[in-house]
């Protein structure tokens, strides 16, 4: 099979969008992702795909911790920032929570520490024992198609 069909029919799958964030040595970092998913309630439990070509891959595993921003529809130039599609560091600005930085108004935040990592073809995923949430209103960023979007309730 085509990598572009399936990277393409994966795309139909619309998702909220993310930017995971780590801190190592006292220096923020940070990348746009939408792999991302609650796996348990008991524990609290989450899981981030990361591929090991990002900087991301060693820089998770350095620390062992992470937080998952999920962006609002005002935040599109900061995922596309941490995407490296628009270099707009003036968009960025944190908050540290558990002493984790997070995308500050994003509409929530999860921090967490590494419990486990599993390598999955080009990715490993990362499960995550959540210690703290923070949560802000708003209304979520899109994304489908390669394309940002807003929810639209029906």
């Amino acid at each position: 099979m085509d990598s572009r069909i399936f990277r393409d029919a994966m795309g139909r799958f619309a998702t909220g969008v993310t930017v995971v964030t780590t801190q190592v040595d006292d220096e923020t970092h940070g990348m746009t992702a939408n792999a991302f998913m609650s796996v348990s309630l008991d524990p609290k439990l989450v899981t981030i795909s990361i591929d090991h070509n990002a900087k991301m891959y060693s820089q998770i595993k350095q620390s062992q911790q992470f937080a998952v921003s999920i962006l609002s529809d005002e935040q599109m130039d900061v995922s596309m920032h941490f995407a490296g599609q628009k270099e707009n560091p003036a968009a960025v600005q944190f908050d540290f929570v558990s002493g984790i930085p997070v995308i500050r108004d994003a509409l929530t935040a999860v921090v967490c520490n590494v419990i486990e990592f599993y390598e999955v073809g080009d990715h490993t995923l990362f499960i995550g024992e959540v210690l703290e949430i923070k949560l802000t209103d708003g209304n979520p960023l899109a994304f489908f198609g390669g394309k940002y979007g807003s929810y639209q309730p029906v």
